[in-house]
């Protein structure tokens, strides 16, 4: 594989450049080819002041990258830019081989990764939304070797009939998506009615989300240096040390230039971020680009409707640093509360538990006394389970327990509070 990218030197209305990262994406677009199984062979970065109409780069880099890719041998070129339709088969037939863009890819690597009937179905809408306006050339075709007059031919009949059934497609998966966010919707009731707060990992992919969430939960999902290695959301269940339990839920990384039909056909899944009552914004502290992909996360959270939830800085990756990681901590958190920690090793993880507790913004906990009279065993369970008792005491009355309780729990038991 040969990849491109394309740096421009000056925007429309600008007589400057500003400081652009094709250089940086380019990087990334290489850990993506390598995350779907390809094999790097070269890297072509052109600086031009706009894109090229016809094939995103001029006509002497085209010819450039034709004699590269022959002397490479490369089977395929991927282009760090969505190309449209028009581009792609410009290029295909100047190069002679098959051209991908980074949507068609971060697609493929999504179709590889994802194992739940839902996550196939979003990853498979957002590949028909995709191929949709890109029809038309491959009609066309059809039609000259169809032999038919003007756009009647029996190509252009079969581009049609293709669309109808794409279309028809996608209405169905959208239909069975809706009913999943349907069900969601049921779901989160039910979970808000115990009640149980819903905490959500987001964070650019690979910050190492999954290994914290196995490392809070013991949960055991897929975790790898791979990009995108999870895709399917996983909730499990946290006791906090306040003893209030909340459901943590995993999400799929983020990325920069995420595709919009990603975007849209995920909402189902990252209805979970938007509904969080903190999201756990996960970063590796480690990358030299972490700034980046801070604002980058922080765009992507405000663009699904989540940008006005409580977020917690967890600055994962401080194993890497080879020292304190309290100037990365203040380099990086700026006026946002941050822990540092360390989902491999476990460092910080008990401090995490301590400010998810403080940061919560619903169910403030506070100490009160209870007395249960006789008989009441399951409500002293339920205080056991959902509190963290601090004194209990047996007398003839029944029991006397004082523990630091969830205001929720202690509605649920106000019949035995002590005023």
């Amino acid at each position: 594989m040969i990849l491109v990218a394309v740096e421009l030197t000056r925007r429309r209305g600008e007589s400057h450049a500003p400081p652009t990262d094709a250089g940086e994406s380019l990087e990334e677009l290489a850990v993506l080819a390598e995350s779907a199984g390809a094999e790097v062979a070269g890297k072509v970065l052109q600086s031009r002041p706009a894109f090229d109409q016809a094939t995103l780069l001029g006509s002497g880099k085209v010819q450039e990258l034709k004699e590269m890719t022959a002397a490479l041998e490369a089977s395929a070129v991927i282009f760090d830019h969505e190309l449209a339709g028009t581009q792609q088969r410009n290029l295909e037939k100047a190069l002679d081989c098959k051209v991908l863009d980074r949507t068609q890819l971060i697609l493929d690597i999504f179709a590889s990764r994802a194992r739940t009937r839902e996550g196939q179905l979003q990853v498979e809408l957002a590949q028909l939304n995709y191929l949709l306006p890109r029809l038309t050339g491959r009609g066309a075709a059809m039609s000259r070797l169809g032999g038919g007059i003007g756009t009647r031919g029996p190509g252009e009949t079969q581009l049609e009939t293709d669309r109808r059934r794409i279309r028809a497609r996608i209405k169905k998966i959208s239909g069975d998506l809706d009913h999943v966010r349907s069900s969601r919707g049921v779901q989160r009731r039910q979970r808000q009615a115990v009640p149980l707060l819903t905490l959500a990992l987001a964070g650019y992919t690979n910050a190492g989300k999954s290994t914290l969430f196995n490392r809070l939960t013991q949960a055991g999902v897929t975790a790898d240096a791979r990009m995108f290695a999870t895709l399917d959301p996983t909730v499990r269940q946290l006791v906090l040390p306040s003893r209030r339990r909340v459901l943590l839920s995993d999400t799929v990384g983020f990325i920069r230039q995420l595709p919009t039909t990603l975007v849209k056909a995920f909402r189902a899944t990252l209805e979970e971020v938007t509904e969080a009552a903190l999201v756990l914004h996960v970063v590796d502290a480690s990358s030299e680009l972490a700034p980046e992909h801070i604002a980058h996360v922080a765009g992507v959270l405000a663009e699904i409707g989540a940008g006005g939830t409580p977020q917690l800085l967890v600055l994962n990756k401080v194993d890497r640093l080879g020292g304190p990681p309290a100037a990365v901590v203040r380099r990086l958190a700026g006026e946002q509360t941050a822990v540092a920690v360390s989902a491999l090793t476990g460092e910080g993880a008990g401090g995490l538990l301590e400010a998810i507790d403080r940061a919560l913004p619903a169910d403030p906990v506070s100490e009160a006394l209870f007395r249960f009279p006789p008989g009441e065993a399951r409500q002293v369970h339920l205080l056991h389970e959902f509190a963290k008792v601090l004194d209990e005491q047996y007398d003839e009355q029944g029991t006397l327990v004082r523990a630091a309780a969830p205001e929720s729990v202690q509605r649920r038991l106000a019949a035995f509070l002590v005023h």
